[in-house]
């Protein structure tokens, strides 16, 4: 299935294709202030349609995944994995996504706060 998605503002468009059947709630500082729920997947499953050059990135800690956001609006589209590994992932924040019923996703628990 594929899932278009969105910055508040619409400057930063996308698509994701997959099934989404089950979304990540970890507890780390930053994803916990930002209520972010993610889905993580191959980086080619993620296809951006416009707003590349429009997202900011936060890296802390370890600086293991690049938090992006768009600059307009500030909204948390995703994050990217930032150290060196076989095959990145990207995090996408499913409340960026049209048309997903979010009390349907079953939510699996990271303890973030431990890295």
């Amino acid at each position: 299935m594929v899932h278009q998605g969105s910055c508040h503002c619409g400057r930063v468009t996308f698509e994701v294709e997959g099934a989404l059947t089950a979304a990540l709630s970890c507890n780390c500082s930053i994803c916990s202030k930002k209520a972010a729920l993610l889905w993580a997947l191959p980086k080619q499953q993620v296809r951006f349609q416009s707003g590349l050059g429009d997202l900011g990135r936060y890296t802390f800690n370890r600086h293991v995944i690049a938090h992006r956001f768009c600059t307009t609006c500030g909204i948390h589209t995703h994050g990217e994995d930032a150290g060196e590994t076989a095959e990145p992932n990207v995090y996408i924040n499913i409340r960026c996504l049209e048309g997903v019923d979010l009390g349907a996703i079953p939510l699996q628990h990271f303890d973030g706060r431990s890295f």
